[in-house]
């Protein structure tokens, strides 16, 4: 569970997905088209892939992909993202965090 706050704090955007998840590649397509450029993190493509995965599940993610964090703090997933898109927040938010410039 470290492993990924570090990990998901190293950034202003950080995304943990999976290449063969349509809902991840939204989620990334959705954040990028703010003008943010996230690390992201390919489950089922990298190294430490399984442990940063067993790591979302103890943090009570279930599917553990998309997970998104924003100026260093876990927002989320899919639905998360979509809600404060939808709601105008998270383009506030984004700005906030220093990911994106108006």
């Amino acid at each position: 569970m470290d492993m990924v706050m570090k990990l998901g704090a190293s950034s202003t955007v950080v995304i943990f997905i999976k290449s063969s998840c349509c809902i991840s590649h939204t989620i990334e397509t959705l954040i990028r088209s703010f003008g943010t450029n996230p690390i992201v993190y390919e489950l089922d493509t990298h190294s430490n892939g399984k442990q940063m995965e067993k790591a979302l599940i103890e943090l009570g993610y279930q599917p553990s992909v998309p997970a998104i964090f924003i100026g260093k703090e876990l927002v989320g997933g899919a639905n998360e993202i979509m809600s404060l898109n939808v709601s105008g927040k998270l383009k506030q938010m984004l700005i906030r965090a220093n990911a994106i410039w108006v």
